[in-house]
């Protein structure tokens, strides 16, 4: 396991069991007619479709306790949403996640056009529950559902010119009203390296809590990047491209000084406007020391190695 619980996690910030079994057997009867009904299929692959409540944990997943529900899905940066934390729970509805597709292009042998149920099929992909640390000065434990990118990127094929990885959120600013506002350059745009694309941490999270993924924390698809600030988990996806040369994320382009290509969680590296040493874990009041890779230097440290990890922020 990645991290182990810390003795100052009080029972008052997880959800209580018998909630979570009641709402994990709810969802064994629910989801199954909802999913397949999107999906257009029908007999047995109704009955396999059922089940975001069934899957199994990842072994990459953290074992300490989980935020509440509500915690998670009500203290969000959406800013397609609005600015404040509370913005995207309240302008959730606005947006429509059926259809969606996802276009995968850019330098691969088999670019490919996805319907978003080709996501929300536990027997069309590998998904797994992943209880992953996400942090952006505050930070969360979080039970997504999801899986690796690395799948998406294997049946795309990139070519040898393909060394970076671009990702592209929905603009429409009837349905994400945030967008009305110029307070960055929409739509919102960010990137990886092809290698940190394909580590297997990177996962496309489609649900959490075993439920279909809410508006509000990015649905119906939205990259998880667990070992850098919350910024680069871009959320709504539209589109994946491979390409070439690094792309200009949208808070590079927005703040250069502030927000680098890496954005790996790195407590040495302060914000030109506060330090980034400690954290604070929502549903607690004292700060922790902030993590080198926010705890996941084992994993992922060797991505970065000989890099000078103040230069490339």
């Amino acid at each position: 396991m990645l991290i182990r619980p810390p003795a100052d996690i009080r029972s008052s910030e997880i959800t209580p069991q018998a909630l979570y079994r009641a709402r994990r057997d709810f969802l064994k009867a629910t989801l199954a007619g909802g999913l397949a009904l999107a999906a257009g299929i029908g007999g047995t692959g109704a009955a396999r479709a059922a089940t975001f409540a069934e899957l199994p944990a990842s072994p990459l997943s953290t074992e300490e306790p989980p935020n509440s529900l509500h915690d998670i899905t009500h203290y969000n940066n959406f800013y397609e949403l609005g600015t404040d934390k509370r913005d995207p729970a309240r302008f959730a509805a606005h947006l429509k996640t059926r259809p969606w597709s996802l276009a995968v292009e850019g330098e691969c042998e088999q670019p490919a056009v996805y319907a978003i149920e080709d996501f929300v099929r536990p027997h069309a992909l590998e998904e797994r529950i992943y209880r992953l640390r996400c942090v952006e000065g505050w930070s969360m434990v979080i039970p997504w559902v999801g899986f690796p990118l690395a799948e998406v990127i294997r049946q795309a094929r990139p070519t040898s010119r393909a060394k970076y990885v671009e990702f592209t959120t929905l603009h429409d600013p009837k349905m994400l009203p945030g967008q009305r506002v110029r307070v960055l350059d929409w739509p919102y745009v960010e990137g990886l390296r092809l290698d940190e694309a394909m580590h297997p941490l990177t996962i496309l999270a489609v649900g959490l809590y075993g439920e279909v993924l809410p508006n509000q924390n990015g649905a119906p698809l939205r990259l998880v990047v667990p070992w850098k600030y919350g910024f680069k988990s871009i959320k709504s996806i539209v589109r994946i491209r491979f390409i070439e040369e690094r792309p200009v994320s949208s808070w590079m382009k927005a703040a250069p000084r502030e927000y680098g290509f890496y954005s790996n969680v790195n407590p040495e590296v302060a914000h030109p406007r506060w330090s980034q040493a400690t954290e604070r874990r929502i549903g607690e009041f004292r700060k922790r020391d902030t993590l080198m890779f926010n705890g996941y230097g084992e994993q992922v440290a060797s991505l970065y190695a000989g890099m000078d990890l103040r230069k490339h922020f």
